[in-house]
């Protein structure tokens, strides 16, 4: 491949952040947030007194840049286009998130890098949901293809990049430049509206989020999340600086371990929007759409572990439905509940709740103590006489009920007939037909990651096999 995957993802990302940055100060103000709250964490961890610790200098390089990004699409032919644009960065649909059980007539995936050396690189991903048709009324169904049909959200220079980089496998580094400047185009605000205000309303009626994806000629960015390493501290922050932050932050409680992914936002802002009249003049009127948001991230769980907390997350929500307790209380029944979900790495690590990935000890170089079967030893084995230790493997995915959350929160009360979304089923079938390949099964990664870094111990130790 003639070009570098990692270092375009690295530099497309900074782009996108430096225009949005523009677009939403807020979202700058943000950032700076969040390297005070990594700052203050690291400090009060380390109890060092006087002398204050950079947080760049402490956490992976990756901490500082990382960020993930959302859109929405309107189009099969759009999400085709968008997975040959990522797939140039080298990012790749993981999982599938039905969004219909949260109200949404929407249903995603995420792009993102998907092995451990390119994570470690640049681990930027953008959550991808596009509008499914069927779950429209008719009217308003109508009404968003012939608007959707009316649009290109990629320019010509860049859908002519992405077939160079597919049929002549390289781009040069000026065509690695322009391939930037023209892709964040499509991630551009645009403050003229493609349809009259009559039919903004029409959609925005049924769900504001079908106007958002149907009514601009952009899929624009409507959040970039930067990374922390500790959300309740930003929260807190974010409340003292005034920002307008979300009541309670989204995912699992504070815990020893972090598991799954925690995140918070700021609400999104009412910005002026100019829709065309009958006469083709433009009328001032206003949309909600873009906030800011961050995110801490912990283990991934393994299949197990994620039915573990989805049947302790249902408990909360049948609990605080019944009750109709405030955003306090469900802070303290979610805190209840989950005493029921292991919060220690022992534990999590011997009843196969998350991922681990293994590696040799210091003291492993001392020669094992084989026993007699030949070249085998069993993991157990291994830990215990201090040959391999292991640590938790990064969740790189997203909580869709999570995300849905932080949706509705944003949306203030929508009163539409939410019955044919509600009752919708999944469609992946229908989704990767749209997309035009398979979407990655995180899990899959996630034991692939741990596997791996078995294989490495096993050959580094020179034995035959290590038995679970």
């Amino acid at each position: 491949m003639g070009w570098d995957q990692d270092a375009l993802r690295a530099q497309f990302c900074h782009a996108l952040s430096e225009m949005y940055k523009s677009e939403v100060p807020l979202y700058g103000d943000l950032v700076d947030l969040v390297w005070k709250a990594d700052a203050e964490a690291i400090n009060t961890s380390q109890k060092q007194g006087t002398a204050v610790i950079d947080p760049d200098e402490i956490l992976p390089s990756r901490n500082r840049v990382e960020r993930h990004g959302a859109i929405r699409l309107g189009t099969a032919d759009e999400l085709s286009t968008i997975r040959r644009m990522f797939a140039i960065m080298g990012m790749f649909p993981v999982g599938y998130y039905d969004l219909s059980a949260a109200g949404f007539p929407m249903h995603a995936t995420a792009f993102r890098p998907w092995t451990k050396a390119a994570l470690s690189k640049h681990p930027f991903r953008v959550f991808t949901t596009v509008l499914r048709m069927e779950l429209l009324t008719e009217k308003t169904r109508e009404l968003a293809q012939r608007a959707l049909r009316q649009r290109n959200i990629f320019t010509d220079r860049l859908a002519a990049l992405i077939e160079l980089a597919e049929k002549q496998g390289r781009l040069s580094p000026t065509e690695c430049r322009e391939f930037i400047v023209e892709g964040l185009e499509t991630f551009r605000w645009h403050s003229k509206a493609t349809v009259t205000m009559e039919e903004y309303q029409i959609l925005k009626a049924e769900h504001p989020l079908i106007a958002d994806v149907v009514s601009f000629p952009s899929c624009h960015i409507n959040h970039l999340t930067p990374r922390t390493i500790d959300i309740d501290l930003v929260q807190k922050l974010m409340q003292d600086h005034g920002m307008p932050a979300k009541e309670r932050i989204e995912g699992p409680p504070r815990r020893q371990c972090p598991i799954l992914l925690r995140q918070t936002s700021f609400k999104a802002l009412e910005e002026t929007v100019y829709f065309r009249d009958t006469h083709d003049a433009y009328l001032k009127g206003s949309h909600t759409a873009r906030f800011g948001e961050v995110e801490q991230r912990g283990y991934a769980l393994t299949r197990k572990g994620r039915q573990l907390y989805d049947t302790i997350l249902s408990r909360v929500n049948i609990e605080s439905t019944e009750r109709g307790v405030s955003a306090s209380e469900y802070e303290s029944l979610l805190v209840k509940h989950f005493k029921g979900f292991p919060d220690d790495m022992a534990q999590l690590h011997s009843q196969q709740l998350a991922y681990f990935s293994y590696h040799l000890t210091p003291h492993s170089q001392e020669p094992p103590q084989l026993d007699l079967q030949g070249g085998n030893m069993t993991l157990k084995q291994l830990l215990k006489n201090n040959i391999i230790e292991y640590e938790p493997v990064t969740y790189e995915d997203f909580l869709p009920l999570s995300a849905g959350g932080i949706f509705n929160s944003n949306l203030g009360n929508t009163s539409q007939s939410k019955q044919l979304v509600m009752e919708a089923e999944a469609d992946l079938d229908g989704f990767q037909r749209m997309l035009g390949t398979s979407i990655m099964d995180e899990f899959h990664l996630y034991a692939q990651i741990q596997q791996s870094s078995l294989e490495n111990c096993r050959k580094q130790l020179g034995l035959d096999a290590i038995l679970e």
